[in-house]
């Protein structure tokens, strides 16, 4: 039993030692707590998550590179399969490729190019025909007459007149139709009495007669459009449209820049609102033109060298080249075949066109801006992308849009208002402006053939034709090619009947 006992007894120490062990707390030989052991444990349980983590992240994406590798070789293979799809011509229109500038360089530099071997050979032909003295004499016969510069001056007349009776019809010393009828003896005065004096006078040559009468006509059209405005202004006062008026003659302060204050009814009859109207390239009146704040320097004389520029080079190009080619076709058309006419067309149209288009270039952009950055005046557009016109009626709505607003506003819509179809407005108005074409060139020319009006004129058919038969690049190229081959058409005209009055007679 002790024995027993005492075999027994170490193995009930032992199984109480061990329980007391699970029960007691355990203190580490290095003197850290339980909580500390347990937080190092969870930390390292915690890494080693991050650690499969981080594995099994590198792990995609090295399955997502092979994948993606393999989808590239894959193409690459398909690539090398198949190199063709669907897919349209660059010079087709279905594949809708519009940049061709680099055909516009080549077109620039063939053109400069076949103008170079002209002038070259013009050079050898005739030497150096440019002589800036010369050009006076476009102007003056006689040193000591100067009849051009005098209607210049008288001009002012006319201005002072149209001044003075909208004074009077806006005090209501003159009725309506008294005013009417003194605007449209004044303004037909204007019409009649510069060219009389051109036919009458001999010392005027005939670039100063178109100098002259130009400047007449831009007046004229200005003056109508200054008595049209004043009315308006007048009847919407008489109607008691007092919101209405207000709106018309005193504009909102956004079109208005600067800080210059607005003018109303019949405060805008002044001497200096009327020059200013004069002198701004505009035709078409207004109480209150937008305005820019300030004059750019930089602006004003970048326009002021490029008038310059342009004036001696149109005036170079004149003497050199296109006189000698005028002065070459100065035969009788009896005198010569058809292909032989054809021969002149084309050697005239070419020079013809250069200088048309350097004329546009000098007046409506460089003239025009000069003179409206001088005077802050704000509307800009004088011209509009005329180059891209697609029909006849694009290209004259486009490229000289001072007179185009006039006839809009002055003569097309109120046609349109008195009930005339739209294209017997259409009509009036190309008539209109036919015979201020023929009114510009017959009279300074002393000769009245019809060349410029019917010219004019043909307008009409031309456009009916390119509107209905031809679309797109089709109906740009035939713009152009009415412009190209049209105006050297009529100048060779011109010249051929002016050979014929001066030369002819005293040839024979």
């Amino acid at each position: 039993m002790g024995e027993s006992d005492g075999n027994g007894a170490p193995t009930r120490r032992r199984r109480a030692t061990l329980s007391a062990g699970r029960g007691a707390t355990l203190t580490p030989m290095n003197g850290r707590s339980a909580a500390a052991f347990q937080g190092t444990d969870a930390a390292d349980i915690s890494s080693k998550d991050g650690g499969q983590q981080g594995k099994r992240d590198r792990s995609l994406e090295t399955v997502r590179s092979t994948s993606k590798s393999k989808k590239k070789r894959r193409n690459d293979i398909s690539d090398t399969l198949s190199c063709h799809k669907t897919q349209q011509s660059l010079l087709s229109s279905a594949s809708g490729y519009k940049n061709y500038r680099g055909v516009l360089n080549w077109c620039v530099v063939m053109l400069v190019l076949s103008n170079a071997r002209l002038f070259l050979e013009n050079l050898l032909r005739h030497g150096i025909l440019v002589d800036p003295i010369q050009v006076i004499s476009l102007f003056l016969n006689d040193p000591y007459s100067w009849p051009a510069a005098c209607l210049l001056i008288v001009s002012n007349v006319f201005v002072l007149v149209a001044l003075y009776t909208e004074r009077q019809l806006s005090k209501g010393s003159l009725s309506e139709l008294a005013g009417f009828l003194v605007h449209c003896i004044n303004m037909a005065i204007m019409l009649t009495f510069p060219a009389a004096v051109v036919l009458l006078v001999p010392s005027v040559t005939p670039v100063g007669g178109v100098f002259v009468l130009g400047t007449y006509t831009i007046l004229l059209l200005k003056l109508y459009s200054y008595k049209d405005v004043n009315m308006w202004c007048r009847e919407l006062s008489n109607v008691k449209a007092k919101k209405l008026a207000r709106s018309l003659s005193c504009p909102s302060a956004q079109h208005l820049n600067g800080g210059d204050g607005q003018v109303c009814y019949p405060g805008n009859l002044s001497l200096r609102d009327m020059y200013y109207f004069v002198f701004a390239p505009t035709l078409c009146y207004e109480l209150n033109f937008p305005r820019s704040p300030t004059i750019r320097m930089s602006f004003l004389l970048r326009r002021l060298f490029e008038m310059l520029f342009f004036t001696q080079l149109l005036v170079a190009l004149t003497q050199q080249w296109m006189i000698p080619i005028i002065q070459s076709s100065m035969k009788p058309l009896e005198d010569m075949d058809l292909s032989r006419m054809t021969e002149r067309l084309l050697r005239l149209a070419v020079p013809n066109h250069l200088l048309w288009l350097m004329f546009f270039y000098w007046f409506f952009h460089s003239s025009l801006n000069f003179t409206a950055e001088l005077l802050r005046f704000g509307d800009r557009q004088f011209y509009k992308d005329w180059w891209n016109s697609e029909s006849v009626t694009y290209f004259w709505q486009n490229w000289n849009i001072p007179v185009h607003k006039w006839c809009l506003r002055h003569f097309y819509k109120p046609l349109l208002r008195r009930g005339f179809s739209k294209m017997i407005s259409q009509s009036a108005v190309f008539f209109l402006s036919a015979f201020f074409h023929e009114y510009l060139v017959s009279v300074p020319l002393r000769m009245f053939r019809l060349w410029a009006f019917m010219g004019m004129m043909a307008q009409l058919p031309l456009a009916w034709f390119v509107g209905h038969f031809l679309r797109g690049n089709y109906g740009n190229a035939a713009v152009w090619m009415s412009l190209i081959i049209g105006q050297p058409f009529a100048v060779l005209m011109y010249v051929h009947d002016y050979y014929v009055l001066h030369y002819r007679q005293e040839t024979d």
